[in-house]
């Protein structure tokens, strides 16, 4: 009787290699399955941040910085405002377009207009010396258009008088001319204060009411959507001689801003609205009034010259655009 010999090893590897093949073969195949799902992944990942990247900050992130910043100046406003002496009124206008802020796709939508607008005591009417000659322009301009008045250069030199050297007969003329009611009703109309004329009294109006008329001026709508009106005012306003408060202060925050504005001094008030205009086309509108303090001739320029340069810096820090984009 024969007995079977042990099977060596290798023996057994042959019988059963059919087996073991397969068995390799499905290793394998499950080890390139797991590497290429494993790539994918990581594509898609990199495909991801980069598309989060490309597109930058969330509107999330958006609201909440601007939310930020608006509580942070508005804490500011409060504190210069807290003693109500002082009225303030900010509108941030936007980048003017083909600006190097307006080619910042970050920076267009974190100052889209509007949206970082704070104030405080603005709607408190205050005398308001010769900012109101901002409404006799508007006024005149709207006469204008419905053909109820002309400009003869009489009339050009008297207005440009009014703006640029804050001179009180051309205004004066046009208020007897066509009485106080009649301009305070034009002035109601287009949702401003009124009334900002009562006879033997001081002229008011409030930080809002003139913000309301800067914006308007600076986005050349009604009364001043005709092209020439508004720029002819506006380069009265870049040129007008007291320069000690809104343009001081804006020049102080960042070198090269412009200022087109019309200012108001009268006993203690003293009173600024502006349209400025940063180096890298940022625009803003602030008004700034202000009274008591002992203040007297053009004493109140520099406290409104130091609240423009705390808001501008704290408004346009180039950190916060940056800090979005990374």
């Amino acid at each position: 009787m024969r007995h079977n010999e042990p099977q060596s090893f290798l023996q057994k590897l042959y019988k059963y290699r059919t087996y073991l093949l397969g068995l390799v073969i499905l290793v394998v195949g499950i080890a390139s399955i797991v590497g290429v799902q494993a790539h994918q992944k990581n594509a898609t990942e990199a495909d991801s941040t980069s598309v989060a990247q490309t597109k930058g900050p969330t509107a999330h992130e958006i609201k909440s910085q601007q939310k930020q910043l608006k509580h942070k100046v508005n804490r500011y406003l409060k504190s210069v405002t807290a003693d109500d002496t002082a009225s303030v009124s900010f509108y941030n206008l936007g980048p003017t377009t083909g600006s190097s802020a307006a080619k910042s796709k970050t920076a267009r939508r974190f100052y889209k207009q509007g949206k970082l607008a704070t104030s405080a005591n603005a709607h408190t009417p205050e005398v308001s010396a010769s900012t109101y000659k901002l409404f006799i322009a508007a006024y005149l301009f709207h006469q204008n258009h419905l053909g109820n008045y002309n400009w003869t250069l009489t009339e050009k030199d008297g207005f440009q008088r009014m703006i640029v050297n804050s001179e009180n007969d051309f205004a004066e003329g046009v208020l007897d001319a066509y009485g106080l009611t009649t301009v305070d009703d034009f002035i109601a109309s287009e949702g401003w204060y009124a009334p900002t004329f009562v006879a033997n009294q001081a002229s008011v109006t409030t930080a809002y009411s003139l913000t309301l008329l800067l914006k308007k001026l600076a986005l050349q709508q009604a009364p001043f959507n005709h092209a020439h009106d508004q720029q002819w005012l506006l380069s009265l306003m870049n040129k007008q001689i007291y320069r000690t408060g809104i343009p001081a202060g804006a020049a102080t925050a960042k070198k090269g801003t412009v200022v087109a504005d019309k200012v108001g001094f009268l006993g203690d008030t003293n009173n600024d609205a502006a349209i400025v205009t940063l180096p890298n086309g940022q625009r803003y509108v602030l008004v700034i009034m202000t009274h008591g303090h002992g203040q007297n001739g053009f004493s109140g320029f520099p406290r409104m010259a130091k609240i423009t340069t705390h808001i501008q810096k704290m408004m346009y820090n180039p950190k916060i655009v940056k800090n979005l984009n990374k």
